[in-house]
């Protein structure tokens, strides 16, 4: 995929086709604000930011309003002499009308005043030509039979949210208000124990330098194959929402929180997620083959996810259109706090217009961190790297091997947008069992923080059981307590008796629904 490029699709021009209705269009504001702007200079800077020069229903319209932001941009004066000038130099004199027709414009003068709300009617008539444009598309390639409908649905989809966009105008804001809802953040991190203002991660170690992930932040965390990315976040899951969290009141929180997992599917997830609670070998896991205590440890891990906020999504290629739509129904619905991406590479713009994989890969990171913002939640999405640290001289190996921002895959783009930029690093995975001071790296799992855009960055230490590929904070203990053989209603047998599978214990009086 990389290195490829997409063309452009050409758009219809639907204001050459007769409907039998009047297309949306608003002449005479049209008009009334390009005269403005040839007599009066700040009527310039009121509408530049507002319109671009396809909103213009009258393509004459269109023409002179590109020749007088030409000149704004020059900073060149702005009357009908120095636009009949500008649109001679183009070429388009006579396309826009002619000097008659600019004369005439100059006749037709508002107040400065009036200019933004024209503006926004020129600007809804345009986005609703456009939705009639894309629909008169849509349904021509509706008919045709070649047409693959997933990518009809997506290519519109796409079109429809590019013009939501441009519908949402972002208004400055006195600093009052910013100011009282800074203090109530404040006011919330005083009132935990840990001074956290964010989605705590379940590791004490790595809060202590994040406060928790914050509200509208986009967090990458990112490694080479095989280094536990997806197994770091089903960790972090099983802090927050299945032992959950310590709130400000002093009781445990189960924090509502969804994957979306692009690779793996949601039994493959479940499955890994039962290692990392009940702390049972994965290949055990998969022959079936466990002891007694494993069995017990087993329906101990389903008591303890059944019931948990854990809401799994596994959309292959997800597009980062479908991704919004369900990511807003998620904290709409479940009262989503924090959302897994597993992983960024995995995902699509489909439906927008780009023109490589490296511009692609950016519109995603893009959108987002801006779907964190428009949330006001966390956005965790796993990345891939490149091959750079694989490249790197051996001889300096402790600090060699370590990842790099620039080692992030397809598009520097994703270290601009990303508030956290978080590595993963597992020196014993590169053979290298002691640092520079001699200390044991065998089982250590190093979170590298490169970037954080309102913190420090520092390298972290964790623990990684591999054989429950389960990160742990230095301070949990190494197995769950075993729970009590009484809690398990297994029939007549004691603690002591082995059974030879999960059939035969729940024929014993077991629990019958492990529902995994």
């Amino acid at each position: 995929m990389a290195g490829t490029t997409k063309k452009k699709k050409e758009k219809i021009d639907i204001r050459q086709i007769n409907f039998g209705n009047v297309q949306p269009q608003a002449l005479d504001m049209e008009a009334g604000i390009i005269g403005t702007m040839m007599i009066n200079k700040d009527a310039v800077s009121v509408i530049s930011s507002s319109l671009m020069p396809e909103y213009f229903y009258d393509t004459r319209n269109e023409k002179i309003y590109t020749a007088i932001m030409q000149l704004f941009s020059s900073k060149m004066p702005i009357d009908s002499i120095t636009v009949i000038n500008q649109l001679k130099q183009n070429g388009e004199l006579e396309d826009a009308g002619g000097v008659e027709y600019i004369a005439e414009l100059t006749n037709n003068v508002s107040s400065v005043s009036h200019l933004e709300y024209y503006a926004k009617i020129v600007t809804q008539k345009y986005l609703a030509r456009e939705l009639i444009r894309i629909a008169v598309e849509t349904q021509s390639r509706a008919f045709d039979e070649k047409t693959d409908v997933e990518d009809l649905i997506q290519d519109t989809q796409g079109q429809v949210f590019q013009i939501s966009k441009q519908n949402i105008k972002q208004d400055v804001q006195q600093i009052d208000p910013v100011i009282n809802e800074a203090i109530e953040r404040i006011r919330e991190a005083s009132k935990q124990k840990e001074g956290l203002s964010g989605v705590s991660s379940g590791f004490p170690e790595v809060d202590r330098v994040t406060f928790g992930w914050q509200k509208s932040d986009l967090i990458i965390i990112a490694a080479r194959p095989a280094m536990g990315k997806t197994a770091f976040v089903l960790s972090m899951i099983k802090n927050i929402a299945v032992d959950g969290v310590r709130s400000s009141n002093g009781t445990i929180e189960r924090i509502p929180c969804a994957m979306f997992s692009l690779e793996m599917s949601m039994v493959q997830l479940v499955n890994r997620l039962i290692i990392n609670v009940c702390r049972i070998p994965g290949d055990k896991i998969k022959s079936g083959q466990l002891t007694h205590e494993e069995w017990m440890r087993l329906d101990a891990g389903r008591n303890a996810l059944q019931g948990a906020p854990i809401y799994l999504d596994e959309t292959p290629q997800l597009s980062v259109l479908e991704f919004r739509t369900k990511a807003m129904r998620l904290v709409a619905d479940h009262g989503i706090k924090i959302i897994f991406i597993d992983y960024l590479q995995l995902m699509n713009a489909q439906g927008m217009n780009f023109f490589s994989r490296e511009g692609e890969v950016s519109l995603i990171s893009r959108s987002l961190k801006g779907l964190a913002k428009e949330l006001k939640i966390p956005i965790i999405a796993l990345s891939q790297l490149n091959r750079n640290t694989e490249k790197r001289d051996a001889a300096n190996a402790i600090d060699g091997r370590k990842p790099q921002l620039a080692d992030l895959r397809e598009s520097g783009a994703i270290e601009q947008d990303a508030d956290i930029v978080a590595f993963i690093h597992r020196p014993e995975y590169y053979k290298i069992y002691q640092d520079t001071d001699g200390t044991d790296l065998r089982g250590v799992a190093q979170l590298l923080i490169a970037k954080h855009r309102n913190g420090s960055t520092e390298d972290i230490n964790l623990r990684f059981r591999k054989e429950y590929a389960q990160f742990l904070s230095n301070s949990d203990n190494e197995m769950p307590p075993m729970p009590d053989v009484n809690d398990m209603i297994i029939g007549s047998r004691t603690n002591t008796d082995q059974y030879s599978n999960y059939d035969e214990m729940l024929s014993n009086g077991g629990n019958n629904d492990l529902g995994f």
